[in-house]
């Protein structure tokens, strides 16, 4: 798709309408690193942007994040915000699509016009999110959502990629499950900007809290100067209690944000990691040009003979690159 057809749904996006939504971001996900498809959308729709509040959600299997993501879209709906969710779930082994779990757990939500819900398959990519993400983001901000959930897979501890695309991330932990203080020490207490601990009234709640005030007051000690605080708010996002609260967190901390600096600091920062993802991107599918070809077997040829070491063989494919 290009030219007039294209530029008629971004139009069309731009006004909001889910249809139109949809459809670009179903042809950013089928776009490949080579079409310049996902270039002509992003450059149509990046002086729209800017202005939606980017919220991510993560943590450990089980915690809640999908009943825990439809409990704030009911109390961010009630303020009269638009919402767009983005559910990342695992891959399909058979189809490479996305299982459609999450978004299953949010039909309560399908008819309001004011929130749009798409569930994203991860398509191998790591980290809890997929490569097509920031630029779903971008569809979303310019369609005129005033915030974006990012609701990441729930695999583990590597689910980190989320701080690079959101401007408050929430940590969801829960009482009684062994590994869910493990992952915070593993390196998600370290992009936690608001601690959620779900299913408080369950047993185990008090010591959670207590173990997440341990850690916090331990990494604060290394700061200088004006820092966050991430509190620790307790929810029962099943009942939606606590749920007003964790709304009440995500505001404090966009202001906090907006006051210190640290909003632009944190855009400039996803802007640069996805100028640099994008350029890998390109980079991997020129170098798969060549690997398909017989140069790369000729360089693996001479390795192998010993004419070449594979650091120079390397370096003279890479310099293929830059003048093909």
């Amino acid at each position: 798709m290009a030219g007039p057809d294209l530029d008629e749904l971004v139009g069309r996006a731009r006004e909001g309408q889910p249809r139109a939504v949809a459809r670009l971001i179903s042809l950013i996900e089928s776009d490949t690193a080579s079409s310049p498809q996902v270039a002509d959308i992003a450059r149509a729709l990046t002086p729209c942007t800017g202005r939606a509040r980017v919220v991510g959600l993560t943590g450990p299997p089980g915690v809640g994040k999908s009943t825990s993501t439809s409990a704030l879209l009911t109390a961010l709906r009630g303020e009269g915000l638009r919402v767009g969710v983005l559910a990342i779930d695992p891959s399909s082994p058979f189809s490479g699509g996305a299982l459609l779990g999450d978004r299953i757990r949010m039909t309560e939500h399908a008819t309001d016009p004011g929130v749009f819900i798409r569930s994203m398959a991860t398509r191998g990519h790591l980290g809890g999110l997929s490569w097509a993400t920031p630029q779903a983001v971008r569809v979303l901000d310019a369609a005129g959502f005033d915030v974006v959930l990012i609701e990441t897979v729930g695999v583990g501890q590597s689910e980190v990629d989320v701080v690079k695309l959101a401007d408050t991330t929430v940590v969801l932990l829960a009482p009684g499950m062994g590994d869910g203080i493990q992952a915070a020490k593993a390196g998600v207490l370290e992009i936690a900007d608001v601690f959620v601990v779900n299913k408080a009234d369950r047993d185990g709640a008090d010591a959670t809290v207590h173990d997440l005030k341990q850690m916090i007051t331990l990494a604060r000690r290394e700061l200088r100067g004006p820092s966050w605080r991430q509190p620790i708010v307790r929810t029962v996002a099943a009942k939606g209690e606590g749920v007003d609260e964790v709304v009440s967190a995500l505001r404090t901390h966009h202001e906090w944000l907006v006051a210190h600096g640290e909003l632009d600091r944190r855009r400039a920062a996803r802007a640069r990691e996805e100028v640099a993802a994008i350029a890998l991107r390109r980079l991997h599918a020129e170098l798969a040009d060549l690997r398909d070809g017989d140069r790369l077997s000729d360089l693996a040829a001479r390795v192998v003979a010993r004419e070449l070491d594979p650091f120079a063989a390397a370096d003279r494919l890479i310099a293929e690159l830059k003048t093909s």
